[in-house]
């Protein structure tokens, strides 16, 4: 492919073949080691100056950040906790039954099971005086 003056040019890189952790380190390997300036980054990679300039001002590799969602169980977790205070040993079953759950089972169950380590009593003795597991009110 060349251009209207004749330079020989290599088609735009498409954004669906390369991830941006590669145009990253291209367009710096370009400017480092090859001492290319920016506009000549930006049209042999088919992609702006700004973005050029701005993976080169980068201190690192571009990096996906997506804001944190809170879970489903997040609104009933008091209750979970007051349960388990009372009964460590409630099954996630019987504590889904307690607080009237009609979402997902397994996220539930990895919540009691988090909640379920931090008031479970620890120490030596302690498995003694503990009730078998699943034997928690009905």
């Amino acid at each position: 492919m060349t251009t209207v003056d004749g330079r020989k040019r290599t088609p735009p890189v498409d954004s669906r073949e390369c991830s941006a952790l590669e145009d990253w380190a291209e367009i710096r390997r370009l400017h480092r080691a090859e001492r290319m300036p920016t506009r000549s980054i930006a049209r042999q990679l088919g992609i702006g100056r700004n973005t050029v300039r701005r993976a080169l001002a980068a201190d690192g590799p571009p990096k996906y950040r997506r804001p944190a969602k809170g879970s489903i169980v997040d609104a009933v977790e008091p209750q979970i906790r007051q349960l388990l205070a009372q009964w460590p040993t409630m099954p996630a079953t019987v504590t889904a039954e307690r607080i009237s759950s009609t979402r997902s089972l397994t996220v539930l169950k990895d919540r009691v099971a988090g909640v379920a380590a931090v008031v479970l009593p620890t120490g030596p003795g302690v498995a003694d005086r503990l009730p078998p597991l699943g034997t928690g009110p009905a």
